[in-house]
C-alpha cells in the first residue's frame, strides 16, 4: 500500500470517529483489505472468518453471493475476497450503526462497483435473482437466554430481537438457486437446534465443529445447507490451536487462504 493510501484510509477511520462520537478501529480483514469497527461494539470475530472460509470451501467460484444479516461486513467480504476479481456480493444489515460501517468499510476498500449493500430487514427480502451462494450468521440466543447488552448493536448480533435461525434459512430458501449452498455458523452447545433448522426445502448437507484447542470441546460449528433430504455429513473437526497452543496447520491454511502469510 502506497503512503497516499495508507493516509486516505485514516482520514476515513478519522472522519468516522467524529461522525459517531465514539473510537473506531481500523484492523486487517485480509491482506489487502480493511475493517473499520466500533472499538467498543460488536467485533468482528473468528466465527465470522471461519464461516467464509467454510462457504468457499463448499461453493468455489461462484460469481455472485449473498450475505444475510451482514453487519459490518465481515462474513461478506471474507467471501469476496476468496472469488474472482469480477465477482460480486449482495449483502442486507437492519442495525444503522453496522450499516453505516458496513459502507465505510465497502468505500475504504474501494469495492463499491461490486458489493451492493441493502438497509432493511432480512425476513423481508424479496429480491429476483437466485444465488449459488448465500452466508449468514444469526444471532445465537433468545431473549430469554441472558442478560440483553444495552448496547444495540451488540443486543442484536447476540440476541434474536430481529429474527432467528429458521428466519434466515426461509429467507435463504427463496434466494437459492436449485443447486445452491446455504452457509451458516450456531453455538455447538445449541447444535440439535441447528441441524434441525431449515425451510421447507432446505436440509443440512454437512457440518464442522470448530475446536479452539486440542482436547477442548467445541464452540461452535458451520453448516452447509441444500435443497432435498440430505443425511448430515460430519466433517473431521477444524481445530485452531494444537495441545501447545500453537496454530495448527488447517488454521494457517486457512488464513493462506485469505492472503497471510
Amino acid at each position: 500500500m502506497t503512503p497516499d493510501a495508507r493516509d486516505a484510509r485514516d482520514a476515513r477511520r478519522a472522519a468516522l470517529e467524529r461522525e459517531l462520537g465514539e473510537p473506531i478501529t481500523l484492523d486487517g480483514l485480509t491482506a489487502r483489505w480493511k475493517l473499520l469497527q466500533r472499538k467498543h461494539g460488536h467485533r468482528h470475530s473468528t466465527d465470522d472468518v471461519l464461516t467464509a472460509w467454510y462457504a468457499l470451501e463448499q461453493a468455489p467460484g461462484v460469481m455472485h453471493a449473498l450475505d444475510l444479516g451482514t453487519g459490518i461486513g465481515g462474513v461478506g467480504l471474507l467471501v469476496l475476497s476468496g472469488l474472482a476479481e469480477t465477482a460480486e456480493l449482495t449483502c442486507i444489515e437492519a442495525q444503522d450503526i453496522s450499516f453505516r460501517l458496513l459502507t465505510e468499510n465497502i468505500a475504504v476498500n474501494e469495492l463499491a462497483a461490486r458489493v451492493h449493500p441493502l438497509h432493511g430487514d432480512l425476513r423481508d427480502l424479496r429480491l429476483a435473482e437466485r444465488f449459488a451462494l448465500i452466508t449468514g450468521s444469526p444471532p445465537y440466543f433468545p431473549e430469554s437466554a441472558g442478560i440483553v447488552p444495552a448496547d444495540s448493536q451488540k443486543a442484536h448480533a447476540r440476541f434474536e430481537l430481529r429474527g432467528d435461525l429458521t428466519d434466515y434459512a426461509r429467507t435463504a430458501e427463496r434466494h437459492l438457486a436449485p443447486d445452491g449452498t446455504y452457509v451458516f455458523c450456531f453455538p455447538w452447545q445449541q447444535h440439535a437446534r441447528a441441524l434441525a433448522t431449515g425451510g421447507d426445502q432446505l436440509g443440512i448437507a454437512s457440518f464442522r465443529a470448530v475446536i479452539p484447542r486440542a482436547g477442548a470441546e467445541p464452540l461452535f460449528a458451520v453448516y452447509a445447507c441444500r435443497r432435498g433430504t440430505h443425511r448430515p455429513v460430519e466433517e473431521p473437526p477444524f481445530v485452531v490451536r494444537d495441545a501447545a497452543g500453537t496454530h495448527t496447520e488447517m488454521y494457517r491454511a486457512m488464513r493462506r487462504r485469505f492472503g497471510w502469510e
